[in-house]
């Protein structure tokens, strides 16, 4: 089973940058649509953004569009969220995840995701 580790979090101030990893465990990760959410404090985990296998195609959510960019290495079995002008609202645990259904040019859900969760990087923005 793929295992992922995400990386790269910590506490940054409003208008900052973060970059944030997930390094995967098998070679096979070149294969996977991946996609990382985001949990907030209270409330349920929701879509960030999603990279196709090839990393040919993103999609992101409404909420981040334009301040955020998703990437992979597929040599380096590594898929990145580049975070810039990051606002309060960003704060939670983020999470990156296989998407088991394949690529949607849309936001996908967790129940799309293989359900192997990782820990989670923690991000905070301060005000």
């Amino acid at each position: 089973q793929l295992q992922l580790v995400e990386s790269g979090g910590g506490l940054v101030q409003a208008g900052g940058s973060l970059r944030l990893s997930c390094a995967a465990s098998e070679r096979s990760f070149s294969a996977y649509v991946m996609a990382w959410f985001r949990q907030a404090p209270g409330k349920e985990r929701e879509f960030v953004a999603a990279i196709r296998a090839s990393g040919s195609s993103e999609y992101y959510a409404d909420a981040v569009k334009g301040r955020i960019t998703i990437y992979r290495d597929n040599d380096k079995n590594t898929v990145y969220l580049q975070m810039n002008s990051l606002k309060p609202e960003a704060t939670g645990v983020y999470y990156c995840e296989r998407i088991m259904t394949g690529w949607y040019n849309r936001e996908q859900s967790t129940a799309s995701a293989s359900g192997n969760w990782g820990q989670g990087t923690q991000v905070t923005v301060s005000s």
